[in-house]
């Protein structure tokens, strides 16, 4: 059998150029076009009446009810004139979604919905449907609604988005502009894109099938008419560039909503940041993420995770940027145990935490931020200070003054900061914060340690480099 195989194979690669081209079928171009067509249209056919127009009329907000930052910020007068003298304008916010199940939810954006006073839903058929909010999470800029209906509403099929690839065809449809049903197509052009500044847990699909204003919370699909993403957001100052949340996400998220109106996520109760190349070399590792700050009485602080630890693990899979860690940790379970391994004092160590339920109200994580020429200026924190900035630390240097452009604001010190710790040693008093200072040579860093009332109180690891010139 073997033999007659290799014979067959022999005479096909013997045969002349021209007997090949006979020898294989021909293709006709534009069927395989035509047959792409099909796989558009039947895909857009089949999901199109399970697209929805969402529409939402803001609360009502009174000029007394206006927020009192905006007085801080843009001064007495400005506030004065556009908020307490009239009550602010509003608009109908106007969005997609898509119904993704015959009783009546409907899957949106939470940026479309939020605040509002009255939704409204309409169908591609013209039919409108006042609807209800399940629930809402801001997080992930996901919402869930539900209308009432007299018989099954058209759904859409939901997919699998965590085997994506780049390259596929992907399929937006919505309502930029009001534009109703409006159908766009593309391709997959990365995927786990985070850092957008859309929501705290970021894992977008994106693409460049356009995407407008409007089409905010619309399905993206797949040849097959699946829906693979909720499309969520735009880069305003390029073209095909947007995002969708992937599906499979959704589809957790929009399960604990429906089941109880709130999306439960696990918590370690640490502050972290990333590992920049500054700090890279301090800590001696390449990537991982930092522990800036251990919550007091969390789960971290009960397995032993240390301020200045690394995580370079989790589960046994590595971790390197905060994002994906916010990610991993936030879908499991509360109750359950992660294993750690982080690096401490350039050592790698091994901890076990058990994870618990994150609160209501996040601590904030934190993200990447004059004497002898380091333009800067502090003064010793009191005790008084520290409770009116509502700090829980004992000591540190209060930061008055940041000389722009200097090493201290190239550092990332802002006025308000409070340095707690400098080269990893308690720091309580200008003269030593400069003695220490003094001691580096140009070009040598240093590691500070800081506290920012400024954001919640939220501590964050920074690198001083001693200017190189005189």
């Amino acid at each position: 059998m073997r033999t007659r195989a290799v014979l067959l194979l022999v005479l096909l690669v013997a045969l002349p150029a021209h007997a090949q081209e006979r020898a294989q079928p021909k293709v006709d171009p534009r069927a395989l076009l035509h047959a792409l067509e099909e796989a558009f249209t039947t895909a857009a056919d089949r999901v199109t009446p399970a697209v929805v127009n969402v529409s939402a009329v803001p609360r009502k907000q009174s000029a007394e009810e206006a927020p009192e930052r905006f007085r801080e910020f843009f001064g007495e007068e400005f506030y004065e004139r556009f908020f307490r003298r009239r009550p602010r304008e509003e608009a109908r916010a106007s969005g997609s979604g898509v119904l993704v199940d015959p009783r009546g939810y409907v899957l949106t954006n939470n940026h479309v919905i939020e605040n509002a006073q009255d939704i409204t839903v309409r169908l591609s058929d013209g039919r409108k449907f006042t609807a209800k909010l399940v629930g809402r999470d801001p997080k992930t800029d996901l919402a869930v609604l539900k209308v009432e209906a007299p018989a099954p509403l058209p759904a859409a099929e939901l997919g699998d988005s965590d085997h994506l690839r780049v390259g596929q065809w992907a399929i937006a449809i919505g309502n930029p502009f009001g534009l109703d049903r409006t159908v766009t197509v593309g391709i997959i052009s990365a995927t786990a894109r985070n850092r957008v500044g859309v929501a705290t847990y970021e894992n977008f699909i994106q693409t460049d099938a356009s995407i407008n204003p409007g089409n905010s919370g619309g399905p993206l699909l797949n040849l097959d008419g699946k829906v693979i993403g909720i499309n969520t957001a735009i880069v305003a100052a390029g073209q095909g560039i947007g995002f969708s949340i992937p599906i499979n996400q959704a589809k957790e998220v929009m399960r604990q909503l429906i089941a109880s109106g709130r999306v439960v996520r696990g918590w370690l109760g640490i502050a972290i940041q990333d590992v920049t190349d500054e700090l890279a070399g301090t800590f001696g590792v390449r990537e991982g993420v930092l522990v800036a700050e251990v919550m007091k009485g969390g789960p971290a602080e009960a397995a032993g995770v240390r301020q200045g630890d690394v995580i370079v693990e989790l589960n046994g899979a590595p971790i390197k940027e905060v994002p994906e860690l916010q990610r991993r940790v936030a879908a499991v379970a509360p109750g359950q145990p992660v294993r750690l391994k982080v690096i401490r004092e350039r050592k790698p160590v091994a901890l076990s935490v058990t994870v618990t339920e994150m609160p209501a109200e996040e601590p904030v994580l934190a993200g990447a931020p004059e004497d002898e020429g380091w333009g800067l200026s502090v003064e010793p924190l009191s005790g008084d200070a520290a409770a009116q900035l509502g700090l829980t630390i004992a000591a540190g240097l209060l930061v008055t003054d940041v000389v722009a452009g200097s090493p201290a604001d190239k550092a990332g010190l802002r006025r308000g900061d409070v340095i707690v710790e400098v080269g990893k040693k308690p720091v309580a008093d200008p003269a030593t914060l400069f003695r220490t200072l003094a001691q580096l040579k140009p070009g040598d860093r240093v590691l500070v340690f800081v506290q920012r009332p400024s954001s919640g109180g939220r501590a964050e690891y920074l690198v001083m480099e001693r200017s190189r010139q005189p």
